[in-house]
């Protein structure tokens, strides 16, 4: 994802943008049968784990595991 550019967690329109573009990808993705409630429900959780897991400029805390 090209949102996540080095220190992109610390400027808001930067989170912005990450958080859009979640949603767009969940928009096409994700079944009708997902109300509001749920939609926003899950993008939150996909955000917070992006956000949790992804640093920017192609560091995670996912780099380390081999």
């Amino acid at each position: 994802m090209e949102k996540l550019v080095l220190d992109w967690r610390k400027h808001q329109s930067t989170r912005a943008g990450v958080k859009v573009a979640i949603e767009k990808i969940l928009d096409i993705d994700l079944p009708e049968i997902y109300d509001t409630n749920l939609f926003n429900e899950k993008s939150e959780m996909f955000f917070q784990h992006v956000y949790d897991s992804y640093y920017g400029a192609g560091k995670s805390v996912f780099g380390g595991i081999a």
